[in-house]
Parts: C-alpha cells; sequence; structure tokens
C-alpha cells in the first residue's frame, strides 16, 4: 500500500527534477524520488556493511577455521 507524501521545493529543485524526469524517461516525478529514495537506501545498507566489515577486521581474532569447523561438525551429529 503506497502512501502520499507532499514536499516542498524551491523553482530551482522544481526545474532541476522536471528536466531529470524528461532527459530520463521517467513516467512521473514520484518515480523519480522513489528511484532516489531507493537509491539512498542501498548506499544506506552498503555503509552498514562496510562498518561491519570494518568491525570484522578490528576485532580479535577468532578461532581457526579448522577448529570451529570441528566444533560445529561435532555439534551437528549430536542430537539435541
Amino acid at each position: 500500500m503506497a502512501t502520499t507524501m507532499n514536499i516542498s521545493l524551491t523553482e530551482e529543485l522544481k526545474a532541476f527534477v522536471d528536466s531529470r524526469v524528461k532527459a530520463r524517461g521517467y513516467s512521473s516525478h514520484g518515480e523519480y524520488m522513489r528511484e532516489l529514495v531507493r537509491r539512498d537506501e542501498i548506499e544506506d545498507a552498503k555503509e552498514r556493511l562496510r562498518k561491519l566489515i570494518s568491525e570484522g577486521l578490528e576485532s580479535a581474532p577468532g578461532q581457526p577455521w579448522d577448529q570451529l569447523r570441528a566444533k560445529l561438525l561435532d555439534r551437528a551429529e549430536k542430537p539435541e
């Protein structure tokens, strides 16, 4: 279900949006705005992922893979 949102733009921004809608073949101003929001949402997700990767790289090392794998396989073989 879509929700309506009204925004106010200066004349200069309105002219810019109008030119983008026309030049890029959007069917409406709303379609253009939704695309901008989606792109921003994707960029936000990328930034969160970069942060998590950075935190992981900066954290103390865990168990070596072979030890962790053996522990997980052992746990998978034993029913609880």
